[in-house]
């Protein structure tokens, strides 16, 4: 017979059964006496119906995920790389808002989550990095990516992304060309939704933002360029890495990673759903993702505290 008896119980069924059939005349004290355990734990006895020991968990647990959470929150672990403080962030304004450190931390152990570092030596896909010296808000890193070619597309699009190096915001939009006319557009809206004074753009030197190839070699650029005249209208010194160098721009080609790793994520029907993707990501990563080079704030906290010590940086206040 399979017997539910709690593994630290003092007294088996045999013995709730005989407390439960004591005459009303016996008080709960000489039965405590006679059975060796506490008046507590006879009257429990006494009011039960059943003899068998019940689950000591709590019955309104809070913070309990289903199996599909669970995966969604280990997915997300791996995928965006975040430490357990910053995941506990994600869950709790995505997942469950009620989730607790300690319970987190045990959901990873007990699925035995590989640690970042075991996941960063697993992939080995990122060289070491030197840390970029201290900047205010203003120096901003623009480069152009490939996206795949989707089903309901003649032709593939471009993503144009740019990052401030000292606060990690990032603004991105999708393109249909990487012409100089396309580049143009996308700084013009980027000037107009970036909430600080850029005052230096790094970009590689790519036909979109530079004419400083040409098929006899390099030269120096001749300013006429789209990128150059915008920058020199809106008061911007325009910089370009060295050539062969694509690790001088190394803080947004990371994030391009980050984008990658996006893209790779699920398969997308159409380059609407891809779009909107990158959109939802672009929210998520400026808005609730704490990032451990800003002392553990999203980016745009980290711009509120900016313009709360130097409101001379900004143009509009931050949203």
């Amino acid at each position: 017979m399979d017997i539910k008896l709690h593994k630290q119980a003092t007294i088996t069924p045999r013995i709730h059964a005989e407390i439960q059939a004591s005459p009303k005349s016996a008080t709960d004290k000489s039965l405590a006496d006679q059975f060796g355990v506490s008046v507590s734990t006879i009257r429990r006895w006494r009011n039960r119906d059943d003899v068998y020991d019940r689950s000591h968990t709590r019955h309104d647990l809070k913070a309990t995920l289903s199996a599909e959470q669970e995966e969604a929150v280990l997915h997300a672990r791996s995928f965006l790389r975040l430490g357990l403080d910053d995941l506990l962030v994600v869950v709790r304004d995505f997942i469950c808002p009620h989730m607790s450190r300690s319970a987190l931390h045990r959901m990873l152990q007990r699925h035995k989550a590989p640690s970042l570092k075991q996941l960063a030596k697993s992939e080995n896909t990122e060289p070491e990095h030197k840390p970029f010296k201290d900047y205010e808000p203003g120096f901003v890193h623009v480069d152009m990516k490939y996206l795949p070619k989707m089903q309901d597309e003649e032709q593939r699009q471009y993503l144009f992304v740019a990052i401030d190096r000292a606060s990690r915001w990032f603004y991105m939009e999708v393109r249909n060309n990487q012409t100089a006319e396309d580049a143009e557009i996308f700084l013009k809206h980027l000037l107009a939704k970036v909430p600080f004074k850029v005052k230096t753009m790094l970009t590689d030197n790519g036909k979109a933002f530079t004419d400083r190839f040409t098929p006899g070699g390099e030269r120096k650029p001749t300013g006429k360029h789209k990128v150059d005249k915008l920058c020199q209208s809106n008061g911007i010194e325009h910089r370009l890495i060295k050539p062969g160098h694509p690790q001088t721009n190394g803080m947004v080609e990371r994030f391009n990673g980050r984008i990658a790793d996006v893209l790779r994520s699920r398969r997308y029907d159409s380059s609407e759903d891809l779009e909107n993707t990158l959109r939802r990501y672009c929210y998520l990563y400026n808005q609730h993702i704490n990032q451990k080079a800003l002392k553990h704030k999203t980016p745009i906290q980290s711009l509120k505290d900016w313009q709360k010590t130097n409101p001379d940086l900004f143009v509009k206040k931050c949203g």
